[in-house]
């Protein structure tokens, strides 16, 4: 079947048929004469081979200024000078191009530069499964199965590694004078530096004066989670232009409420709820851990802090003689925990603990978990980084975030009377 002769034919209808009926007379000639949909020598490639070297003997004619067989060529100083084959990988598998030449190689063609062997959409594809926890290996092997294209880990890496520059920039940009919350952890990656470790990657993830989510960066940290390592992350975070925090959610990190109180002053730590449950059961047996939930639940659940206090006490006469540490950990914790009590139970449900930002640390979890461990700190960064920049494809968790938060933003702009004011992006 000749696509082109198709077109043309399509083209001298009368009536002049519409892209869609043009495209299904396509379709049902390549079925009647066997022609695969897809695959090498499909009609998918077939047609991406026509559009694009009809795009490049568009290219030519504008760099020479004349058509082909156009009688102005005549002693132009340069013409064409045949073609040379070329294949490039598109989204349709390996396609062969014949790329136009000219006489005294001035014709720097566009849409498939010299020396370009994939096209855009190629790339993307690949940074896109690496983003879903794909090794270079499986991103090669799926190339290999699904589009008959050969392309080594090295090539997959390098494309990736595209990634790095928008990364630098993406990690210093400017950042919204204020935030009404931030919360901020950390996950664990395995590096291979001399020997096989885990190491922190932090992570702190805003919500910003209009309810949208904004990840404000991330740093890997050169060991074990420290509130010395938060505290250079919040000062330079506030160095990028974060004058004030309205409240932070964080675990029970030693340390860490007075790393943010030197950062910003005038900030409210709330202790994460999740973290602070997982805490006590580390000191309990586990066949304790549901009756402790149960007898814990009236304390986080209370109205007041002075409810809570009474059912925290209740707690500790019930449990306290068994497992005195969960009670000391509830008392060192008690100043960090109590904030978010003296609002409503809506708001507490997203600013009680670090839900938020558990849920990107699953996905990126998900994205390192296939990975094994990383040869050094920039890959682990790299995999992280394409992780969180793959969420929300759709923009429906946008749209759900704002809904989510738009209560919470209202009590905060009373709570903080004058320190919540609206950025402009």
């Amino acid at each position: 079947m000749d696509l082109e002769d198709a077109a043309v034919a399509g083209k001298d209808t009368k009536p002049k048929p519409t892209d869609r009926e043009l495209v299904a007379k396509l379709v049902d000639q390549a079925r009647a004469e066997g022609l695969e949909l897809v695959g090498e020598n499909g009609l998918l490639g077939r047609l991406t081979k026509l559009v694009l070297e009809s795009a490049l003997e568009g290219e030519i004619t504008d760099h020479l200024g004349y058509d082909k067989h156009d009688p102005a060529g005549h002693g132009s100083g340069n013409s064409r000078n045949g073609k040379r084959s070329k294949t490039v990988l598109t989204d349709v598998g390996p396609v062969e191009l014949s790329v136009p030449r000219d006489r005294d190689g001035s014709f720097e063609p566009k849409i498939v530069a010299k020396r370009q062997r994939r096209l855009s959409g190629v790339d993307e594809m690949v940074i896109s499964l690496a983003a879903k926890g794909l090794t270079t290996g499986e991103i090669s092997a799926h190339l290999a199965e699904v589009y008959g294209a050969e392309v080594s880990k090295q090539t997959i890496s390098t494309i990736t590694d595209k990634v790095l520059e928008g990364m630098a920039e993406w990690q210093n940009r400017p950042l919204d004078p204020v935030y009404p919350v931030i919360f901020i952890d950390a996950i664990h990656v395995k590096l291979r530096d001399g020997q096989v470790a885990n190491r922190p990657i932090y992570v702190a993830l805003a919500v910003t004066v209009d309810g949208e989510r904004d990840i404000l960066g991330l740093w890997a940290g050169d060991g074990g989670e420290g509130a010395k390592f938060w505290l250079h992350v919040l000062t330079e975070i506030k160095n990028r232009g974060v004058g004030d925090v309205l409240m932070m959610v964080c675990d029970g990190l030693k340390g860490l409420p007075q790393a943010i109180e030197q950062v910003w002053p005038r900030t409210v730590v709330q202790t994460c709820i999740v973290h602070l449950l997982r805490a006590s059961f580390r000191y309990a047996g586990r066949q304790h851990w549901d009756a402790i939930a149960k007898a814990l639940r009236p304390v986080y659940t209370a109205p007041t802090e002075a409810a809570a206090l009474e059912r925290f006490m209740e707690f500790a006469e019930a449990w306290g003689g068994r497992y005195p540490a969960i009670v000391k950990l509830w008392e060192d914790a008690w100043a960090e925990f109590v904030p978010f009590l003296s609002f409503d139970v809506e708001i507490r449900r997203v600013i009680c603990s670090t839900n938020a930002i558990e849920s990107v640390n699953a996905r990126i979890r998900r994205a390192v978990k296939a990975r094994g461990h990383f040869p050094n700190e920039q890959a682990a960064l790299k995999c992280v980084y394409m992780a969180i920049m793959s969420l929300d494809p759709t923009g429906k968790g946008r749209k759900r975030w704002i809904t989510r938060w738009k209560a919470a933003l209202n009590a905060f702009a009373i709570t903080f009377d004058g320190r919540m004011t609206p950025t402009t992006r």
